[in-house]
This record gives structure tokens, C-alpha cells and sequence, in this order.
């Protein structure tokens, strides 16, 4: 069979030539692929800017996002790529030098040597390493991903579990804004652009976010769905009150109205609202999740590249979930197309039902730049599957020459 190939068109070529010439050829090639040893990682940290600046409940309004594009370098040449963001806010306090730190210092000498395709064994190591570093971990784990896709030649949802769907419906987040007029042209031009199901923040003036949802629903009647999001912000009983006023809107969900430690406080809300309670912030492991349903504390969970530490957990989380009967709501920070893409894998590859998430908010007009070649873009409301070997997207070198701060 000959050696692997580094450029992405060869293994192509060398993954269509195996294919007909039949089984002992193909066994040939996975097994020269499963070969591949790790060499490096490379960390590329980014300052991305807003399209306009983006507010949530907690801190001020925010005019960038930093985040970490991951390379993972192997001796056969094919490159993996991954992203993380240094998002903070309550339940991340990472900063863009420590995700850098910890993936140059502490992973790569960990991982270097070992095969790609040992997934569910690198990140075992890198967790018993440096317990809970899901933010660092989840662009090394995507990586990996990527380049098992690319030495195969088939996209990552194949790998996973094959082809469930080739398009994602998504849903298109409100920034919290200061008047309600330019609130509702956000609204309006998400809604042009085919988007039916709408995310609003709320958490810092209960009187203004009950105006919110109120203009929303009197502009778009039934033709849109809507769900809020405190980012954790509110007291339980300024939760239950602004949640009681908002009912009669068919709000389809509440995420994290209160803080991620109170989850007796989130499960009490689930007793005294018809609004269904997601859990986001609150659900970083398996085992929070696991709490989360064990005390009834939510009926929907949202999930996360960064925050969840990347695909192979993402994938865990959205098995025990669908087991207890939640709803699965596809999330991401503000991400490029990079961590879109992930999640699109994931999407694909998943047999069951999910909610319209949020996990494209980056490339549905929240980020005013891109990194990739061809960038993501929702098209009537809705992500089409990348269908290329990997996560389906590639770097684009001059964006990310512009965007980078080390150099």
C-alpha cells in the first residue's frame, strides 16, 4: 500500500484506490492509517471580533472573543484541527494563556507517540493528568477526531455512528440590546433569513426582559419558537417571578435562570412553572449531569464543545440524557466555523431527536470574521453538514495570520 499520505487530495486518491480494489486492500490501508503517531501540537490563540458588541447577563458588553484553534501535528502528515474558547463567565474561568500553557506543557508531552485514533485512552490520560480541563482538552479531542476522518477519508459523523441527517435546523440568539426597537430588528433579520426559533437573553431587568418577550410574541405570533437564557443570573425568587409573567408567552424553555450550584433551587422551579428548565452551565461532567437528573432539577440540557470538553463527551452526555427523557439542546460559546462543524458531526451522526440549538451563534452573524476557507452559513435557518473527510472544513492562513496575538 505504500506510506498514508500527508496532502488531503492523496488520501483521497489512496482511499478511493483501496476501496476497489477490495477487502484485503482496505484492511491493508486501516491498518497502515491506524499507524499514524502524534508528532505535535500546535496552539494558535486568536482574538476574534463581534459583528457588534455581545451582551449577556453577567459582565460587561463584549467587542472580541478569544479563542484557540488546536493543530495536531502526526509522522504520516495529516494535520487535525479543534477549537476552544476562553469564554468566561460564571462556570469558566479560563484565560486564553492557560489553555495554551496547559496543552503545550502538561498534553502534548502526554500524547506525542500515540495513535490518533486512541480517542476514549488520550483523554482518559488527560483528565487523570489534569482533572476537569475540558476547555484545554475539547480542541485536542476534536482534533484527533479530524484527523481519523482524514486518514480514512470520511467525514466524522460516519465514523461515529453514520448519517442521521445532512442538514441542522438552528436557532438564532438575541443578544440582550438596549432598546426593545433594536432588539426586534435582530429578531426581524434572523427571521428574513429563515430562522423560526429565537434564544433571548434575559436576567438583568425582569420589566425589560418581559417586554422583550412580550413585543417578540405580539410581532411573530405563533410562527416562532422562544426561549430565554440568565446565564445563571437570577435569584430563585426573581427567577420564579419573571418565569410565572413570562408563561402565558409559550415560552419553550428556560436556560439556567439561576445559578449552576442551586440545583435544588433549579428542580424547585421545575415544580412551579409550566416553563420546561434547561440546564446548561450547570451540566459540565457526566456525573453533573447525572445530579441534574437524579433530582429532576431540569428536563433539557445544553451542551457545549468547549464547555463539555469536546465531541466524545458531548456524545456521552447526549446518551444519558435521551436515556433519563430529556430534550437535547445542541449549544456552543460564540465559535467559528471550526467548533460549528463539530457539532454538525455530532448532529449528523445522532439517531434521535434534538432541539433547534444555538451552536451555530458565531456564524449566524455574532462573530464579524471567520478562519476557514469556506465558512459555515446557516442557509434558510438551517447548517448543511460538512460532508468532507474529518470535521469538513479547513484553515484559511491568511485569516488566521490576521487574527492570531502570539506573533
Amino acid at each position: 500500500m505504500g506510506e498514508v499520505v500527508a496532502d488531503l487530495e492523496g488520501i483521497h486518491r489512496r482511499a478511493g484506490t483501496v476501496a476497489e480494489a477490495g477487502s484485503d486492500a482496505q484492511r491493508a490501508y486501516i491498518w497502515k492509517a491506524d499507524r499514524v503517531k502524534i508528532t505535535e501540537i500546535e496552539t494558535i490563540p486568536l482574538r476574534l471580533p463581534f459583528a457588534q458588541p455581545f451582551k449577556i447577563a453577567q459582565g460587561a458588553d463584549r467587542e472580541s472573543i478569544e479563542t484557540l484553534i488546536v493543530r495536531v501535528r502526526t509522522d504520516e502528515g495529516i494535520v487535525g484541527i479543534g477549537e476552544t474558547q476562553a469564554w468566561r463567565r460564571q462556570g469558566s474561568a479560563e484565560l486564553l494563556w492557560n489553555l495554551v500553557r496547559t496543552i503545550k506543557d502538561h498534553f502534548e508531552p502526554l500524547v506525542t507517540g500515540r495513535s490518533p485514533f486512541d480517542i476514549a485512552g488520550i483523554l482518559a490520560t488527560l483528565n487523570e493528568a489534569l482533572y476537569n480541563t475540558f476547555y484545554a482538552q475539547a480542541a485536542v479531542a476534536d482534533a484527533l477526531y479530524d484527523i481519523a476522518g482524514k486518514a480514512v477519508g470520511l467525514p466524522v459523523h460516519k465514523l461515529l455512528a453514520g448519517e442521521c441527517r445532512d442538514r441542522v435546523r438552528v436557532c438564532g440568539l438575541l443578544a440582550m440590546k438596549p432598546t426593545i426597537g433594536e432588539l426586534m430588528d435582530s429578531a426581524q433579520g434572523f427571521y428574513d433569513r429563515g430562522f423560526r426559533h429565537f434564544g433571548v437573553k434575559i436576567g438583568v431587568d425582569p420589566r425589560q426582559d418581559l417586554a422583550n418577550v412580550a413585543a417578540l410574541r405580539e410581532r411573530f405570533g405563533d410562527r416562532v419558537v422562544l426561549r430565554v437564557d440568565a446565564n445563571g443570573a437570577l435569584t430563585y425568587d426573581d427567577a420564579l417571578a419573571l418565569l410565572k409573567k413570562l408563561e402565558p408567552y409559550d415560552i419553550d424553555a428556560a436556560e439556567q435562570p439561576i445559578a449552576i450550584w442551586d440545583l435544588d433551587g433549579l428542580a424547585a422551579l421545575c415544580r412551579a412553572t409550566s416553563i420546561p428548565i434547561m440546564a446548561d452551565e450547570s451540566v459540565s461532567t457526566d456525573h453533573s449531569l447525572l445530579e441534574v437528573i437524579r433530582r429532576r432539577a431540569a428536563t433539557v440540557v445544553q451542551t457545549k464543545i468547549a464547555k463539555n470538553g469536546g465531541m466524545y463527551r458531548v456524545w456521552r452526555l447526549w446518551a444519558l440524557a435521551s436515556a433519563a427523557g430529556m430534550r437535547i439542546y445542541p449549544g456552543n460559546h460564540p465559535s467559528t466555523s471550526v467548533a460549528t462543524a463539530a457539532v454538525a458531526q455530532l448532529c449528523a451522526a445522532w439517531p434521535g431527536p434534538l432541539m433547534e440549538g444555538v451552536f451555530a451563534v458565531g456564524v449566524s452573524g455574532a462573530l464579524g470574521a471567520d478562519i476557514v476557507m469556506e465558512p459555515i452559513a446557516p442557509v434558510n435557518g438551517e447548517i448543511k453538514v460538512p460532508s468532507g473527510p474529518g470535521l469538513g472544513v479547513e484553515l484559511d492562513e491568511k485569516a488566521i495570520a490576521r487574527y492570531r496575538i502570539d506573533r
